[in-house]
């Protein structure tokens, strides 16, 4: 089961905020959204992502903040706690 996050934000802050959220290694899909709701882009993030396989999706976040305004970041983490419990 995945818990979902959302942020607010500007364009230029978009690759950074991305960045930082991949950083922390337990985000498993990350979805950029308009001011309206509407998704743009959605890129799925699995363990053991490393820098060369990030690059084509900076690229194209980077583009997208150029482009874009506001927009909100969607973050689906992996939830730890459901996956230890046994039935």
């Amino acid at each position: 089961m995945a818990n979902k996050e959302f942020f607010s934000i500007n364009g230029e802050g978009l690759l950074k905020k991305v960045k930082e959220l991949i950083a922390e290694g337990n985000v498993t899909r990350i979805t950029i959204a308009d001011k309206e709701g509407k998704e743009i882009a959605g890129f799925p993030l699995t363990l053991g992502v490393v820098g060369v396989l990030l690059m084509p999706m900076f690229a194209a976040v980077g583009a997208i903040a150029a482009l874009i305004g506001e927009c909100t970041i969607i973050v689906e983490r992996h939830d730890e706690n459901n996956e230890n419990t046994t039935t």
